[in-house]
This record gives structure tokens, C-alpha cells and sequence, in this order.
């Protein structure tokens, strides 16, 4: 028995000893695995739609320029990276993270299928293209919101 009771202990704390040699902890871990997974399965989906498209003869192309397929895969990248960088921001910041995330990532979802609706291309590569929008927006953003605590620690 003694010698349960003294390797938790040491166990707790050469867990705290690790998470600061490498500068996480375990409260911060979470929301940049699940992130990181996000976007990677955001951008798998987003790349598979266009792909799906094309291959179904939907011109995925604007004023006659073809998007390419890896496109959709970079800037889902890019911009689901930008939506964990938000969250992390709003932990820090917002009274409540979780309602902040969500409300600004809808409001972003919604402004970011505008030019979808404005651009030159057919009805068939609009709607390719807001799908992208929409289906990366239903992996990350319930993902990374799920992560996020309801209200800040400071605002407790």
C-alpha cells in the first residue's frame, strides 16, 4: 500500500514536470488535438466535394478559371487553422467562449458563402462551392465549440 500511495505522487508530479517542459498542459491539450483534427478532416471533406463535382461535370471553375482541387484543401487548411487560433483567443478573452466562438463563426460561415453567391460561375459550382463552406463549417466549428468552456474562468 505504501508503495501505491507513493508513485501517485510521482506520477502527478512528473506529468506537471513534463507539461511544463513542454509548455502545455492538460487542460490546453484538448482543443489542439481536436483542432488540429478539425481542419484535417474539414479539408479531406472539402477536397472530396470538388473532387465529387468534377468528376460529376460540375465546372468548378470562376469567370472561366478552374479552381484547382488542392485549393479546397489549403485554404479549408488555412482557415480552419484561423478558426483554432480564434478559439484560443476567446478562451482567453470572452466572459463565456463557448457562446463567442459560436456566434462569431456563424456570423463568419454566413459572410463567407456571400461571394459564393456573387461570383461569375454556374448555378452547379455555386452550390459546390457553398457546400464546401458549409460542410467545413459542420466539422469544425461544433468540434473546436465542444472544447471551450460555457464561461471563462475570469468571468466566474
Amino acid at each position: 500500500m505504501t508503495v501505491q500511495q507513493s508513485t501517485v505522487p510521482a506520477t502527478s508530479q512528473l506529468r506537471a514536470a513534463t507539461q511544463a517542459a513542454h509548455g502545455t498542459t492538460t487542460r490546453n491539450a484538448p482543443l489542439w488535438r481536436t483542432g488540429v483534427l478539425a481542419c484535417i478532416a474539414a479539408a479531406v471533406a472539402t477536397t472530396t466535394i470538388a473532387a465529387v463535382a468534377r468528376s460529376a461535370g460540375v465546372p468548378v471553375e470562376i469567370e472561366g478559371e478552374p479552381i484547382p482541387v488542392l485549393g479546397f484543401t489549403q485554404l479549408t487548411l488555412l482557415f480552419s487553422a484561423i478558426g483554432v487560433g480564434l478559439a484560443y483567443l476567446l478562451r482567453r478573452r470572452a466572459a463565456s467562449p463557448k457562446r463567442a466562438f459560436l456566434t462569431v463563426t456563424g456570423v463568419l460561415t454566413a459572410l463567407s458563402i456571400v461571394p459564393d453567391l456573387l461570383v461569375s460561375a454556374t448555378i452547379d459550382t455555386r452550390f459546390t462551392l457553398i457546400a464546401t463552406h458549409l460542410v467545413a463549417a459542420a466539422i469544425v466549428v461544433p468540434l473546436v465549440a465542444g472544447r471551450l468552456p460555457a464561461r471563462s474562468r475570469r468571468a466566474s
